[in-house]
């Protein structure tokens, strides 16, 4: 594995990490065409940090109005539901962490999962903005759809922005809420993959360095263009993209 080849995978990471198109199943696929070896999880762990400084830096007003405002009300009710919303991730990534990294070595999987996207996202297209308000039963919903996302091929942001709206929630909040408890699951993993790596010698600190960098940068923008994707209403048009990658992966 070279800077190049970080390089290409971090543009990638980043242009899918919050497009509804799934990040890991798009980093599975393209270190099978590569023919990039990389151990177990680590790299998409990396890239994940990347972005989530991506989503720290354009979400950095909503994020100091929650520290700002913790002693009042409305705030610590969202608190709570990012809490509620982060526990499912948590119990089914511990539980079934092994299991979920050996996906990461096949395409085959990551091809029905990318059909699985394309399908939910395809259904968005009927999905009503009702103005529902956040609740804990909502958030444990969402939850389960960002646990599921887990699975490489599933679009966390595809599942957790599409449950939400199907609940009525409008996009806006929607994408909202859905990047806000992308945090801490994002910096849990972050912090078991970091733990591991002293058991690999596939990423030396430039490659680190360079895998972070890339994703955020690349994340950044692909942050604010789907938020503006949300304003229009076209974010069923991911899931025709979706169903392609899939059938692709599938029969490759």
């Amino acid at each position: 594995m070279n800077i190049i080849d970080i390089i290409i995978l971090g543009i990638l990471q980043g242009i899918t990490e919050f497009l509804p198109v799934s990040s890991s199943g798009h980093l599975v696929l393209a270190q099978y065409m590569l023919g990039i070896e990389s151990p177990g999880n680590t790299l998409e762990i990396l890239f994940h940090i990347g972005t989530l400084f991506s989503v720290i830096y354009v979400f950095n007003k909503d994020i100091k109005s929650i520290v700002i405002s913790l002693n009042e009300k409305p705030t610590q009710e969202l608190v709570m539901y990012i809490i509620t919303a982060t526990i499912p991730a948590v119990i089914i990534g511990l539980t079934f962490k092994s299991y979920i990294i050996n996906l990461f070595s096949s395409i085959v999987p990551v091809g029905y999962a990318l059909l699985l996207t394309g399908a939910i996202l395809a259904l968005s297209i009927n999905f009503k903005n009702k103005n529902k308000p956040l609740s804990y039963l909502y958030s444990l919903l969402i939850g389960l759809a960002q646990a599921m996302a887990i699975i490489p091929g599933i679009s966390r942001s595809g599942a957790t922005i599409s449950i939400s709206m199907l609940l009525g929630i409008p996009p806006k909040e929607a994408a909202r809420f859905s990047f806000l408890i992308s945090i801490p699951v994002i910096i849990g993993a972050g912090l078991l993959g970091f733990l591991e790596l002293e058991s690999y010698d596939l990423l030396t600190p430039k490659l680190i360095i360079t895998a972070i960098l890339t994703s955020f940068m690349v994340g950044t923008l692909s942050l604010k263009l789907l938020l503006k994707i949300l304003e229009v209403g076209r974010f069923y048009f991911f899931g025709v993209y979706c169903f392609i990658a899939g059938i692709v992966a599938v029969l490759s």
